[in-house]
């Protein structure tokens, strides 16, 4: 492939794993693409999800920062209404400042949890309504060109942390468009309007001090193994793990439920989520990620691996490594 590939990670707690472990496996993971030739790694803000330990965010990117050496590091993303954009702009000036050249600060306006959990977060259904306003006061504080007089970010002033706006919609797009900035599309999750968000967002475009020409960074899943059969599995196994989302709560699933429920309309909609997906060898795998890449017209691809153990997915990242003819450090 021509295309920068790049990893997310939303460090999973497989079954019979802890949240340390699941940390540790960011490391490792990380380290991985690293000397594999990924381009970036990003971590997503989630709460109140015991299968995802990836919830301070800010917190695992200084972590594996400091566990690696020049592999580019970020939020996809920070769910910038559960927070002020002075905050942020302290919290990603802060790790610039420690790890120049190589901190990405990518926007989603999601809560990233369910409605009880938003409002122990301290906020309410309309936050997501100031969302261009606060990535505009965010930005402000890191070019050190405050809008609000007086008030600026030590550290983050003048850091000029690269900003990234993730969306699954057109609002997402036209945002992203309208301040020059790079967008950054959740098709691997949210696939129902990738083709219309990516031409609304080229076609809109305006050039800024970040960014003279547009990019597209584009969500794909991996299920990969040595064989078909390996890659199948891994993808079920996914599946099954991934129930709880849609039925809510925390409780366990035996394979036989899971699988009952993934017969179930319900279950159809999960599947439906999971529509661009890279399943098998290295070899099928390099096939759909190229084809992928142009049908979402992509500067890059994103890659969600399909893998339940750490184990798992540092293997994984290894077979994309190879399916993408990524070069070793």
């Amino acid at each position: 492939m021509s295309l920068p590939l790049s990893l997310l990670d939303l460090a999973t707690v497989g079954k019979g794993e802890t949240a340390r472990e699941a940390l540790e496996g960011s490391v490792a993971l990380a380290r991985a693409a690293e000397r594999t030739g990924f381009h970036r790694v990003w971590y997503a803000e989630h709460h109140n999800s015991p299968g995802i330990a990836s919830s301070a965010t800010a917190v695992l990117i200084a972590h594996v920062a400091a566990n690696t050496r020049s592999i580019r590091l970020g939020s996809g993303g920070i769910m910038l209404p559960n927070h002020s954009p002075l905050t942020i702009a302290e919290q990603f000036g802060t790790l610039a400042s420690l790890h120049p050249g190589r901190i990405d600060l990518g926007l989603g306006r999601a809560p990233g949890t369910d409605q009880v959990t938003m409002r122990a977060l301290r906020r309410d259904a309309t936050s997501s309504d100031t969302f261009p306003r606060d990535v505009q006061e965010l930005q402000g504080y890191l070019s050190g060109e405050s809008l609000l007089p007086g008030v600026e970010a030590y550290p983050g002033s003048g850091t000029n942390v690269p900003l990234y706006i993730l969306g699954s919609s057109l609002f997402g797009a036209q945002l992203a468009a309208a301040l020059g900035l790079p967008y950054a599309f959740a098709s691997h999750f949210a696939p129902a309007a990738l083709e219309q968000a990516v031409a609304v967002y080229r076609r809109d475009f305006t050039p800024s001090d970040q960014l003279a020409e547009p990019y597209v960074i584009a969500g794909v899943g991996v299920a990969t193994g040595e064989t078909d059969a390996e890659a199948q599995a891994q993808l079920l196994a996914t599946q099954r793990s991934r129930v709880a989302l849609i039925l809510g709560g925390k409780r366990d699933f035996t394979d036989d439920e899971a699988d009952m429920v993934l017969a179930s309309p319900q279950g159809q909609h999960l599947l439906e989520m999971m529509r661009y997906t890279a399943v098998g060898t290295v070899d099928a795998v390099g096939e759909y990620l190229t084809t992928f890449a142009a049908h979402a017209d992509a500067d890059e691809l994103i890659v969600a691996l399909h893998a339940t153990t750490v184990a798992d997915r540092l293997r994984a990242a290894e077979l994309v490594a190879q399916a993408g003819g990524l070069t070793a450090d």
